[in-house]
């Protein structure tokens, strides 16, 4: 208990999943939390929860695609807390599609979302941690930006785009003590991998590949990006932390 007593942290996609898993453990262990989404209501109930637990937590609605929406989310925890410490870029959608029927406004919705956003929420919440004498910034990519196979092209993209703009940030940043770190998770009992789990051939296909023998869930991501976001961390950025129970090993 206790690893970000005090620290105010900005979680997008909080309303489900990893966000909801990072949101509820990042405030047991001390932090002020603004959850963000753009499912509201699933959202408050995650910012209930966490109130029930005796946390304190502010539930947001935020459009990551939207440079309005993150700026009045910057604005809004400022003024509620003072500062912001940690941001985790959560939120992500994948549609399912190779490149000859991938149309564009499914490219560009999904880039919008998984790598614009990523680029939005860095920009704005990096001023605010300059001033504020640093901070740590944990960016969620996935495996498939690293080895092929995946579903979606458009979501393998947009998940490569986020580790190389973690990369670069954290070269350009870490001058003004703004640790920069991406997480890499595998194959996800979530709500986004809903869908592919159902089917149980590529369940049954998925579980052969990974090392141990059993799916990964949300807090397994949870405690990575805890370790990033605390000062435990405070040595480490730049890097890239996979958390596939050995999917990519093989």
């Amino acid at each position: 208990m206790g690893r970000l007593e005090g620290k105010i942290a900005i979680i997008t996609g909080a309303a489900s999943g990893q966000g909801a898993s990072e949101a509820e453990i990042f405030a047991k262990e001390g932090a002020k939390v603004v959850a963000v989404d753009i499912q509201l209501n699933p959202l408050q109930e995650v910012v209930s929860r966490i109130k029930d637990s005796g946390g304190d937590a502010i539930a947001l609605k935020l459009d990551v695609a939207s440079e309005e929406d993150w700026q009045k989310v910057i604005e809004t925890a400022v003024v509620a807390y003072g500062r912001i410490d940690i941001l985790v870029n959560n939120a992500g959608i994948v549609i399912s599609n190779n490149i000859e029927n991938c149309n564009l406004d499914e490219w560009n919705k999904i880039q919008g979302i998984n790598s614009t956003g990523v680029y939005l929420g860095m920009k704005y919440a990096i001023s605010e941690m300059i001033k504020s004498g640093g901070g740590s910034i944990i960016n969620i990519s996935s495996i498939d930006s690293m080895v092929g196979g995946s579903s979606s092209v458009a979501y393998a993209a947009s998940k490569g785009a986020v580790r190389s703009i973690s990369r670069q940030t954290a070269i350009d940043y870490a001058k003004n003590n703004i640790r920069i770190n991406t997480v890499f998770p595998g194959y996800i009992s979530t709500p986004m991998n809903e869908k592919l789990f159902s089917n149980l051939e590529k369940r049954e296909e998925i579980l052969k590949q990974t090392v141990l023998p059993f799916l990964g869930e949300p807090e397994d991501i949870a405690y990575g990006v805890l370790y990033l976001a605390s000062d435990e961390a405070r040595f480490v950025t730049g890097t890239e932390l996979v958390i596939d129970g050995g999917y990519t090993a093989k």
